[in-house]
């Protein structure tokens, strides 16, 4: 599991130590981790071999020509790098992926479970507290929704 953010800088060749904790995470016959441009926001996404696993069985469940299937392709697979640890535990970042968003200097390496995301701090602290805004409304519907089905069942 990938769990917590940590606060990280880049050094002058793009590298970034990854924590230990996610390290051990992916461990197995690969030692590194597979990164690519996030779907879902603008950050780079990464993890272990069942993330890569997951995505491309994802992909397989989809007809050859179906435009989803080629948009997920292109999306993950065309974007995605397998990254090696060096000796002290880091990863080099593509100078595509650091162009793509602006990761300079200070980096947030945001946990996600069975995933993890490499932001640029300050776009990160952005996205966190607007989550943390639907995530609030988003609690407060499924409360709402909870209370009125208990008062439906109970009439």
């Amino acid at each position: 599991m990938f769990l917590s953010t940590f606060e990280k800088q880049l050094d002058a060749k793009r590298r970034i130590v990854v924590p230990q904790e996610f390290r051990a995470s992916v461990s197995g016959p690969f030692d590194g981790v597979f990164c690519f441009p996030s779907i879902e926001a603008d950050c780079i996404e990464g993890g272990g071999k069942a993330l890569f696993d997951r995505y491309q069985g994802l992909i397989e469940e989809l007809d050859f020509g179906d435009p989803i299937r080629s948009a997920l392709e292109t999306s993950v697979l065309v974007g995605m790098r397998q990254l090696s640890f060096d000796t002290a535990g880091r990863i080099t970042l593509p100078d595509s992926l650091c162009d793509q968003f602006g990761l300079t200097d200070w980096v947030a390496v945001v946990g996600l479970g069975d995933r993890f995301q490499i932001w640029e701090r300050s776009a990160f602290h952005a996205h966190r507290a607007a989550q943390r805004d639907i995530a609030r409304e988003g609690l407060a519907a499924l409360r709402a929704q909870q209370r009125a089905a208990r008062a439906g069942g109970a009439a």
